[in-house]
């Protein structure tokens, strides 16, 4: 199966799995696990890293899927920070090319971070993707992350 295809049919199940769950950290761990397995072991470690509401510039490991991850990531700051401070996706090829990046694991090579919004549109989290291999992630990851994503918290 083409992984456009992968990608649709892994949202319409994720879609279902949360749809009429209250409780977010129960809709990210059901994405993160999802996630995971469909896509292992490119997906090295897959998991979201939340908007702490006591400090709103800052993100804080949530629901994953993986080894150890960092615990706290100012915005701006690593690949997670900066999708964070920018609100877009970023796809990085090269992991230790990328200025800043934070090494939570030295056996990361590349790396996609796809920002996750509420339904009044504010940033709620980050979600992870994270390879051993270098260049893992393409345009197809970036389209089927971002429409999981999309509507996470709203389906």
């Amino acid at each position: 199966m083409d992984r456009t295809r992968q990608y649709a049919e892994l949202k319409a199940e994720i879609d279902s799995v949360v749809a009429g769950e209250t409780y977010v950290p129960a809709r990210y761990a059901s994405a993160a696990c999802l996630l995971s397995q469909a896509f292992a072991p490119r997906f090295f470690w897959t998991g979201f890293y939340v908007v702490d509401p006591l400090k709103p510039d800052e993100l804080v490991v949530g629901p994953y899927q993986g080894t150890l991850g960092c615990l706290r990531i100012p915005f701006g700051k690593g690949v997670c920070g900066a999708s964070a401070a920018t609100r877009e996706t970023i796809l990085v090829p090269d992991v230790h090319a990328f200025p800043g990046h934070i090494a939570c694991d030295s056996r990361t090579n590349s790396e996609i971070v796809v920002p996750v919004f509420d339904a009044n549109g504010a940033l709620a989290a980050v979600l992870d993707v994270d390879s051993e291999l270098p260049d893992a992630f393409d345009e197809v990851d970036q389209s089927g992350l971002e429409a999981i994503c999309h509507d996470l918290l709203t389906a």
